[in-house]
């Protein structure tokens, strides 16, 4: 039988890089941590995320999507506070839909 056993998260790396996580979920500064932090499976972690919100935001601002865009930038709004909550609180936030696209990406 395999078990599953969980990886504690590294304090030292999440105290230094909160800042840098939090930035990645505010547009396109989710590049700061994709480059600046790459090292760091924290701030990695969040800017991808953020980079995937950063494409939702741009693919909502197309003219053609109209009310569905507006839903995309609120939906996306939201989840740029929510994220850049729980960096600063040092918790690895999976966003819900976009957290498995986020997770494959290999920057």
């Amino acid at each position: 039988m395999s078990e599953h056993k969980e990886v504690k998260p590294d304090t030292k790396d999440i105290e230094h890089n909160k800042v840098f996580a939090a930035i990645g979920y505010v547009g396109i500064l989710c590049f700061v941590p994709l480059f600046l932090k790459r090292r760091s499976k924290f701030a990695q972690f969040h800017g991808k995320q953020g980079l995937f919100l950063f494409i939702v935001e741009v693919i909502a601002m197309l003219p053609f999507l109209i009310w569905i865009g507006w839903i995309a930038m609120i939906v996306a709004v939201l989840y740029s506070i929510l994220g850049v909550l729980n960096a600063m609180d040092g918790k690895y936030w999976k966003m819900p839909y976009l957290y498995k696209y986020a997770a494959k990406l290999n920057l």
